[in-house]
């Protein structure tokens, strides 16, 4: 045999001088190890292999702390490599502790149970966790259990968390602080509530303001005390009452004990003003109250701290129908205002503004009896009349066939606009159905008096003249119309229309420009219209007169013609 050694001898030396280790028993495991020396920043390590290796001693220290490392502590490594090309032992005190993290974690996960770690760096979406060696992600939903605009007091600061999911292979944890907070807050609030109960009055801190109300801090337990529950009177947003930071007395409404909420108010420590409201404010009472709210249905009004009555929409006012209630009052306006109902269980009362102010057809009828003469605005035409705006803020009407004498209502109705200035005489007002009445054409020149001198009812009285049916009288042109002639009887009689079609019995003779205003001519007294104002024809008195001759001086059948007959007639008359 060879003196000098061999690859094989000097194999075997190193497997006796290492054992195990020179075929990697060694690496990738965590190993105990001397600490030997410092060295600057490094440690170094004795781990019973050929060389001793170096680790930084930062990786000895939790972040934000001193590493505590002496000379002779013995310590956890994770060999990574036996020897590297120094020839020094490959360790790291990270790596050791990693996986020392893991077996506990993957332990405390499968348990259930929380986990210290510290905060140490952020990254996209949330911040970096240090489980005494594990890296874990705390996302930024999961830190607190409200939003935290600085998180700066919270890093570096050991601190429990819960392990939502983990996975080993891929090297993730996902941690949550809010899980604990709310756990922990689950544990304090129940142990609270059982010192709570309902009833109970007592002193809170304000903590947040919403629309809705404000959660008080009864001491480590927080109770909502809503906007309907501060106070008796209308509170339009809590901010009105209290303020963030304010100490309140409460007192506790209600206990939820299956989802530990409590619900907190403020007026229950106030004297209730609904008692006895049914005698303080009778039916039919007249006071003074301060709008507050105005809706589309109507508006309420404050008549005391803690008492408010809705104004409905219909009871706002006489005249203004289909109106939105803003344009008829304004919050904080002063009102008068009349009892209309009283509901002191539901805490209603039902108030009417209209009824504290005078029926302005009441007023109308006072100021403008019967027979009245009015003045006013047409504010509209409708195909039965005339609308004509009256003071009082009322309107009267005037019925077509009350416009004007011996035309029809349509061609009556033609003769007026909107916006033009009419005078009328009151003919009825009806109060209950705020109606009135008014006529325009009793008031034309020549009308009969009883056409102005109605009854109460608004029927007209019987005619001052004796006019009879079917009395020939001679009546005089007042004035020439395309549809016919206003004419009078006597010379202060009753007027009176002949329509066109009744100036005479063949079409040349019933072109009313034949006639002059002034000129006298005979007609019969056809009949009377609705206010008894007579209607002439001239057709009717010749038929008449043509029907008389043939009888008293033969018939056209005997042979005599028609102007014969007539020519005797009128000789006779002679």
């Amino acid at each position: 045999m060879s003196s000098n050694p061999t690859r094989d001898d000097f194999a075997a030396l190193l497997d006796e001088t290492l054992g195990s280790a020179a075929n990697g028993g060694f690496e990738g495991r965590v190993v105990k190890g001397t600490v030997t020396a410092i060295e600057n920043d490094k440690a170094v390590i004795d781990v019973g292999l050929k060389s001793e290796g170096r680790v930084p001693l930062r990786e000895f220290a939790s972040p934000g702390m001193p590493h505590g490392l002496s000379v002779g502590d013995e310590v956890e490594v994770f060999v990574d490599r036996v020897e590297n090309a120094d020839g020094e032992a490959m360790l790291s005190r990270d790596r050791a502790r990693r996986e020392a993290a893991w077996d506990k974690l993957e332990n405390e996960f499968g348990e259930g149970k929380r986990v210290e770690g510290v905060i140490f760096g952020r990254v996209k979406g949330g911040f970096t966790v240090d489980l005494d060696g594990a890296v874990a992600f705390l996302p930024g939903s999961q830190v607190d259990i409200r939003p935290v605009r600085d998180v700066q007091p919270l890093m570096d600061i050991p601190q429990p968390f819960q392990i939502l999911k983990m996975d080993r292979r891929r090297g993730n944890i996902v941690v949550s602080r809010r899980a604990v907070l709310e756990e922990t807050r689950a544990e304090q609030r129940s142990g609270l509530i059982q010192n709570l109960k309902e009833a109970q009055i007592i002193d809170g801190v304000v903590k947040n303001i919403t629309d809705y109300g404000a959660f008080v801090d009864l001491g480590g337990i927080d109770g909502l005390l809503h906007v309907t529950d501060m106070s008796y009177k209308r509170v339009n947003h809590p901010s009105e009452v209290i303020a963030i930071g304010d100490t309140v007395r409460v007192q506790i409404i209600r206990i939820n004990q299956d989802t530990q909420r409590i619900s907190l108010g403020m007026k229950q420590l106030e004297s209730d003003p609904w008692e006895g409201v049914a005698a303080k404010y009778p039916v039919g009472a007249k006071l003074s109250g301060t709008v507050t709210n105005i809706t589309e249905y109507g508006a309420f009004v404050e008549l005391e701290a803690g008492i408010e009555g809705l104004v409905h929409v219909s009871e706002m006012s006489w005249t203004k129908k289909n109106v939105h209630p803003g344009k008829i009052v304004s919050t904080s306006q002063e009102v008068d205002v009349m009892v209309l109902e009283v509901d002191s269980d539901k805490r209603r009362i039902s108030l009417g503004l209209k009824q504290a102010q005078q029926n302005p057809w009441e007023g109308f009828a006072e100021r403008h009896p019967v027979g009245s003469i009015v003045e006013g605005e047409v504010k509209n035409a409708t195909e039965f009349g005339l609308f004509i705006g009256l003071d009082g803020d009322v309107d009267g009407m005037v019925h077509m066939s009350d416009i004007a004498w011996g035309i029809s209502g349509e061609d009556a109705l033609a003769l007026h606009r909107k916006g033009e200035e009419v005078k009328a005489v009151v003919l009825d007002v009806d109060v209950d159905k705020e109606r009135i009445s008014l006529g325009m054409k009793q008031l034309e020149k020549g009308a009969p008096a009883a056409a102005v001198a109605t009854t109460s009812g608004g029927a007209a009285a019987a005619p001052s003249n004796a006019l009879r049916r079917n009395e020939v009288v001679t009546v005089t042109v007042l004035e020439v119309r395309d549809g016919g002639l206003e004419v009078q009887a006597g010379e202060d009689g009753a007027t009176g229309f002949i329509k066109r079609s009744d100036l005479g019995r063949d079409r040349d003779e019933q072109r009313p420009d034949r006639f002059q205003v002034g000129q006298k001519l005979d007609a019969m007294v056809t009949g009377f219209d609705r206010s008894k104002k007579p209607t002439f024809s001239v057709k009717a008195r010749q038929l008449a007169e043509e029907k008389e001759a043939v009888e008293q001086y033969g018939s056209s059948d005997a042979g005599a013609s028609l102007g014969d007959i007539l020519g005797a007639a009128l000789k006779a008359q002679r």
